[in-house]
């Protein structure tokens, strides 16, 4: 049997409320698209209303069946996926998903995606009236109008895909891929469309071999590798983009599990943070998160967490290599 929930309620003194553009949060954990279903899956091993949002598993305006199996690798410092974006659709998850997350009392966070920019619009409409919190744009996918090339990795393309998903008219959120050369043009050019916040990172491309039979372990051969090995890119993309572009609203993504790992995210630049492969090895990774970095803030003198966006910001010595690249180019 499951462990019953357990309150996060703590210590009152340390203001936990984070805001991301317009969208205030009660604290900055939230779940990782993808990495906790549609989000009543936890119901059992937390009080979902006790994180700052959940965000569910991206929703196309149709049902996808997603990758063959294998789809889920291990690997020593996190997991290799390739679930390939498997959902009922967008009006599915509206009528059956949806209403049952609502009685959990958590803030909800829709993610959807598409293969063209006219599926980013229809999943928005269809979307547009369901009360989200916000809405996850989800552009690190395959755009077939591009041959292919995820809409994430053309800054014309981000734009055009975030443009279209303003039809929810709720706060977007752009969820942007590390596998690009210049992820702070794609960054720019996601807030220029219309993007409230970026959510940074997506997965980093990988796969992993068995050696035995010499067959790729994933079904679909490659995959997205995420957990603790990514932390360090994910620190760097949001590092580089704040550096940048100023105090832009990042929701920083990668390797979280602990407070301390949380606390990098957002000292990099993050407003708050999510938990994903996490989840995978113990199902109340984000409540434990909360209440961890609840009692960090109180041993190391910060009041409220807030306070830890971009402090490694004001302590560097120099400017990023983002930055660099720039003046040198200038």
């Amino acid at each position: 049997m499951p462990e019953a929930p357990m309150s996060m309620s703590g210590d009152l003194s340390i203001d936990m409320a984070v805001r991301i553009g317009s969208v205030e949060l009660p604290n900055p954990v939230m779940t990782a698209s993808g990495t906790a279903g549609y989000g009543t899956e936890l119901r059992a091993y937390l009080d979902l209303a006790e994180l700052g949002a959940v965000v569910t598993k991206s929703l196309s305006p149709f049902a996808w069946a997603g990758n063959p199996a294998p789809r889920v690798v291990g690997t020593p410092a996190g997991m290799l996926n390739a679930v390939g974006l498997q959902n009922p659709g967008a009006e599915a998850w509206l009528e059956t998903e949806l209403p049952r997350l609502r009685r959990t009392g958590a803030r909800v966070v829709a993610s959807i995606w598409g293969r063209t920019v006219a599926d980013y619009e229809a999943a928005a409409r269809t979307l547009a009236d369901a009360g989200l919190t916000a809405l996850e744009v989800n552009v690190s996918c395959p755009n077939l109008e591009g041959r292919g090339q995820m809409f994430a990795c053309d800054p014309a393309a981000t734009a055009d895909a975030i443009s279209a998903a303003t039809a929810a008219g709720v706060p977007l959120w752009a969820k942007l891929t590390p596998n690009v050369t210049d992820l702070v043009e794609i960054a720019a050019a996601a807030l220029t469309a219309g993007a409230e916040a970026l959510t940074l990172i997506n997965t980093v491309f990988g796969m992993s071999i068995d050696p035995v039979t010499a067959v790729p372990t994933l079904g679909n051969v490659g995959g997205g590798l995420s957990g603790p090995a990514i932390r360090p890119v994910a620190v760097r993309a949001i590092f580089d983009v704040r550096a940048a572009l100023g105090e832009v609203p990042i929701v920083g993504v990668g390797g979280v599990a602990a407070a301390e790992h949380a606390v990098e995210l957002m000292a990099a630049g993050a407003c708050a943070i999510q938990v994903g492969t996490a989840s995978f090895w113990d199902p109340r990774a984000p409540r434990k998160v909360v209440s961890e970095l609840r009692r960090w803030c109180k041993k190391h003198g910060v009041f409220a967490a807030a306070e830890l966006t971009g402090r490694a910001h004001h302590r560097r010595t120099g400017p990023s290599s983002a930055v660099k690249s720039r003046q040198e180019s200038s």
